[in-house]
């Protein structure tokens, strides 16, 4: 199988030209590749593939072979790939990409022939919760993962969260000492959570710098955290927004870099800003049980 690894700011992927390749059993594939010390790493697999209704369509699978319907760094580096690889004629500046979240249109800063920088319209976020929400999560409190900010219950484990959709499910959590929380303890106690069932949940962990700048840190459902979520910083600032946290457009620092998320009040949608980089390409050999297992 041919491939091209690519990153959006530390959120990496697996991506294959399904114009050219067929992929049978993604799912499996997706955990195959991914695994860090036996395969090629990574946070998951993206096919890359033809559409009826836009420029291509992105196929996501994440690292425990699970299915996604939108990922925002896997997306920018979509239409980097179409474009840089020809996909799309080099005058274009605008390119379309069907999701499972729908028809996603992305704008285009390139330099010196490549993609360098992609705006992605993300819709209209959706309020899932109430503004806060309460979860008793059994066994866990922020206060217990050395935040310096305990949630409301500590001892009972109680944790607030704005539960926002932006083709993902996102449960946003606002605290301080993000850096301390021991994510591998709260991340599944979120993620397998009755109150997510049975889509799972995406878990955003947010320290407010000023109404500017947020610093994240999230847990992604199937993946477990990560060094960026688009659809997560996206979520973020919507719900600092609403909670009066952030104006209409804040920078998040992730793990692996920085996003800009920008709200229209005319339209109601959400823009996210930032950069797509492809590392290398190469071909690599699926164990024949991952198909006839």
């Amino acid at each position: 199988m041919k491939f091209t690894k690519m990153h959006g700011i530390g959120n990496d992927y697996v991506y294959v030209n399904c114009f050219e390749e067929e992929v049978k059993e993604p799912g499996k594939v997706s955990e195959f590749i991914s695994d860090r010390h036996f395969g090629i790493g990574s946070d998951g697999l993206i096919l890359i593939c033809p559409s009826e209704k836009a420029d291509c369509r992105m196929d996501m699978y994440n690292a425990d072979g699970s299915r996604g319907k939108m990922c925002g760094n896997g997306i920018r580096c979509v239409g980097k790939y179409a474009y840089d690889h020809g996909l799309v004629p080099p005058d274009r500046r605008t390119i379309t990409v069907e999701t499972l979240a729908g028809i996603k249109t992305l704008e285009l800063q390139v330099e010196d022939g490549k993609a360098v920088s992609l705006t992605v319209d993300m819709g209209k976020g959706e309020l899932t919760s109430e503004l806060p929400e309460d979860i008793l999560v059994e066994g866990v409190s922020l206060e217990s993962a050395g935040s310096a900010e305990a949630p409301r219950d500590p001892e009972a484990g109680c944790l607030s969260f704005v539960g926002i959709n932006v083709g993902n499910p996102h449960a946003v959590c606002f605290t301080k000492g993000i850096e301390k929380l021991d994510l591998e303890k709260i991340g599944p106690s979120f993620e397998f959570h009755e109150r997510f069932q049975p889509e799972r949940v995406n878990t955003e962990f947010i320290e407010v710098v000023d109404k500017g700048h947020l610093n994240m840190r999230v847990w992604e459902r199937g993946s477990g955290e990560t060094w960026a979520c688009g659809t997560g910083a996206t979520a973020s600032v919507m719900a600092a927004i609403l909670m009066g946290y952030a104006e209409d457009e804040a920078e998040v620092k992730l793990r692996g870099g920085c996003l800009k998320i920008r709200l229209d009040r005319v339209t109601g949608h959400l823009f996210m800003t930032g950069p797509a980089t492809e590392v290398f390409s190469g071909s690599i050999d699926i164990p024949p049980e991952i198909y006839y297992d």
